[in-house]
């Protein structure tokens, strides 16, 4: 497989870098270019970075065209809250995939597509299983939940249309270092809210082992869709309180100030987080290893440990101008 061309749509994100980084170390990658909104955090030493934002189409296309690749990564995703606010996030994550999977409909040398969807399509409302495996059924009950499910549909449309395999990694709730998560910063918030009636479990995932996942997907040429769940799980309670953080029982009527509370304080709660806070979000991560032949290196729980160990922003004044 020697010199296949590689094309990582949202390269400029801290999970896009990781992903392009990891693939200049294959020895089947060949030529590996990226596109984003957003530059990389980080210096690449083979990948062809190319700044275009969603909204130019136009651009878009003739950029993936002209490299002609024959696996596509598209992990151009906003998570609502994450990088922007919900409505933002849901245009441009639109946007890049119109834009970036209808392009490479239009490569004729390409082989094989890999999607960044997410455990929130199957949903948290009545009938969705408490730990889904990939032949559940999809019922997503948030925005997110929803956007990704479309990404997966487009994806496999396109797909379909010209003949190739499609891959779909869907990832727990990611969290690491640089990671904006909307899910992170409610938990390192001094106060938690919880669910005092049930306080459900969920798991997350280190974003240097989503990274790992997503680039084993495309060496393997995942076919199908599965999940990528660190192994184990906490609950909000259990995460406030590894964290020192006061947990505070919530329930019924409560939710909509504590998600008030949450937005002043500086931590927005879209829905899917709110799903968690209420529901936990947990997904069976059983065929990881068959299909992908790696697992995660951290469990949740050492994850969340880890997110408390991030150093706090610390504000200090403007030094006073010397006469």
């Amino acid at each position: 497989m020697a010199g296949i061309r590689v094309f990582v749509s949202g390269v400029g994100g801290e999970l896009g870098t990781q992903i392009a980084m990891l693939l200049e170390d294959e020895p089947w990658v060949g030529s590996l270019a990226g596109i984003d909104a957003d530059p990389p955090r980080r210096r690449f030493r083979r990948t062809t970075f190319h700044r275009i934002h969603p909204d130019e189409h136009d651009k878009t296309v003739e950029t993936v065209i002209d490299f002609d690749p024959h696996v596509l990564v598209h992990v151009g995703v906003w998570e609502p809250d994450s990088r922007a606010k919900p409505d933002l996030a849901a245009h441009l994550t639109d946007r890049a995939a119109l834009s970036v999977l209808g392009a490479a409909a239009e490569c004729r040398s390409l082989e094989h597509v890999i999607v960044r969807s997410g455990i929130q399509i199957y949903g948290a409302g009545p009938g969705s299983l408490t730990r889904p495996d990939e032949t559940a059924p999809l019922l997503p009950t948030s925005a997110w939940g929803h956007t990704v499910a479309e990404i997966e549909r487009t994806a496999s449309s396109v797909a379909a249309r010209v003949g190739v395999g499609v891959g779909a990694v869907r990832l727990a709730s990611v969290i690491g270092p640089h990671v904006p998560s909307p899910l992170g910063r409610v938990l390192r918030l001094p106060a938690v809210p919880y669910n005092v009636v049930g306080d459900p479990s969920f798991a997350v995932i280190r974003q240097n082992d989503a990274a790992r996942a997503i680039v084993a997907a495309a060496s393997r040429r995942l076919d199908g869709p599965v999940n990528v769940v660190a192994p184990q799980s906490v609950t909000v309670r259990q995460a406030a309180h590894r964290g020192r953080r006061v947990a505070i029982p919530t329930f019924g009527p409560q939710w909509p100030v504590a998600r008030r509370m949450c937005h002043l304080a500086g931590a927005p709660v879209p829905d899917h987080v709110a799903e968690i806070l209420l529901h936990g979000r947990l997904a069976d991560n059983g065929r990881m290893r068959e299909l992908l032949g790696v697992v995660p290196e951290q469990t949740t729980p050492e994850v969340i440990d880890d997110l408390y160990g991030w150093p706090s922003v610390i504000r200090r004044p403007a030094r006073k101008q010397v006469a």
